[in-house]
Order: C-alpha cells, then structure tokens, then sequence
C-alpha cells in the first residue's frame, strides 16, 4: 500500500494572461512549479501579447474575479498569494479587500507597464495602489518605472534607492524590494523593512531577452514565503532563482524573448 503524496506548498497568483507566456499568469504559473509548489490563479485582465508588446488588454468584470478568488481560497487554501497586473481602480480595490481577509503572506509587484512600455494600469489606479494594496503586502517589488508612477521619484544611483525605498515603505508594506535592474553596471536591488536593509548583487548578464522577470521575481519569492522561509532568504532565493533565468532567455519571435523558468532542468 502506497501512502498519499505530500502535498506541495499552494500558492495563487492574482494577475492578468500574457498570451504569449512570458510573463503574468502564466510566468507565474511556471515560476511555481519550477520551484516546488502547486500554482494557482485568480485571472483579471486578457491581454493579446507577443515579444513585439501589447496589441489589446481587457480587464475581467469585478464578480469574475472575487468569484475565482473566493472558490480556490475558500477550498484549497493558499500559503502565500503574489498579485501582478490588476488593470483598473476597482480591481485594485476588490483584490486589496479579499487580501486582507486572507491569512497568509502577500507579494506586491505593482505592475503598471510592460516590458515594452505598454501601460497596465489605468492611473487613476495609483491611489488605490497607494492606499489600499500596499497596505496589505508582506513584500513589494517595484521596478524604477514603478517608484517613479508610485513616488515621484526619479532613482539614478544606489542612494536614490534607499530614498525610495523609505518613500515606498510609508505606503505600509512590512517589506519593500526596489529593482535596481534598470541602473548601470550590476543588477542591483535594495530589500529593506526599514531597519534590515539587505542589498543584493548579481552579475549583469548580456542577454535582451528579459520578458517576465518582475512576474517571475514575485511568483519566487512567494514560493519561498509558501515553503517558510523568512523574507530575506526568500527574496535571496528568488533573486538567484531570476538571475539564473536571465542568463538563459531566449529568442522568441521577433522582439524581446522571455527568461527561461526551467533553466535549472535543462542541462
């Protein structure tokens, strides 16, 4: 007699579909399966994407969203939830209420353009963000773009990070990791609680292929934060996790191919 399968660490993703695959709900879905937990997904907006950019995006309807949040949670149960792109004010603030219904670890990546410049928040969804969705993050991951919508602030050198950083932190994240990616020289990024401040170094890697590293960088260190780890060794984890991603991106179409999440399975 065989005994029952361990049931692996569940983690859902709160996010819009990237048709094609690099990132959103479905970078996250590979992101959570390359690191050991069972993905699933709360979808709030479609978009038609390729590695060309954005040709069309179309949020879900509000009781389409709060009903596929309420049937996983309600069932399955999560450890840890990562939200993405949330589109429109209204989204922001429904998905801001379920989340601080739920008890378990929340990651924050305030996706607001793609990785082509696309817009994927509607601005007058900033204060939402502000006020009601960063509240309830366990850990925020802005890129620079991100502070700059968020903030005001224009970061160029390591200590516009740490002046970010405080600034993103006053929103009410217990965590806040400023992606430093966009800078010169080293990929860089800055975790902070305020106190703690961790800076995490990676070699730059010369590869274009970039598509869906904020999505996949958030999915890993919910992973981490579903497994138990404490919020730095997650978002060290996650941070290798990504840089290793990066390192083998591929071609794909004609313009900005994706990571690779499976890069530690291929020889």
């Amino acid at each position: 007699m065989t005994s029952p399968a361990a049931i692996p660490p569940r983690v859902l993703t709160v996010a819009g579909s990237d048709s094609g695959g690099g990132a959103g709900i479905q970078a996250d879905l590979k992101t959570m399966l390359a690191l050991g937990t069972h993905g699933m997904s709360v979808l709030t907006a479609v978009t038609a994407q390729n590695s060309l950019g954005v040709q069309g995006a179309w949020e879900l309807p509000v009781d389409a969203v709060r009903a596929q949040y309420r049937s996983v949670v309600d069932d399955i149960g999560v450890q840890a939830v990562k939200t993405g792109m949330l589109a429109s004010a209204v989204l922001v603030d429904t998905v801001a209420e379920l989340l601080a219904g739920t008890r378990a670890p929340v990651v924050v990546d305030p996706v607001g353009v793609s990785k082509h410049g696309d817009p994927l928040l509607a601005a007058e969804a900033l204060g939402s963000v502000r006020t009601k969705l960063l509240p309830v993050a366990t850990v925020a991951t802005p890129n620079l773009d991100e502070v700059a919508q968020l903030t005001g602030i224009t970061v160029t050198d390591e200590a516009g990070m740490r002046r970010a950083a405080a600034e993103m932190l006053s929103f009410g994240p217990d965590w806040v990791v400023i992606k430093g990616g966009h800078l010169p020289g080293e990929a860089v990024d800055l975790l902070t609680d305020g106190g703690e401040e961790h800076w995490l170094r990676a070699p730059r890697h010369d590869n274009r292929h970039t598509h869906g590293t904020g999505c996949t960088l958030a999915s890993a260190i919910a992973c981490g934060l579903a497994h138990g780890q404490d919020v730095p060794t997650a978002v060290r984890s996650a941070k290798e996790y990504v840089t290793g991603a990066i390192r083998s991106g591929f071609e794909l179409g004609t313009g900005i191919g994706p990571v690779d999440h499976g890069w530690r399975t291929r020889g």
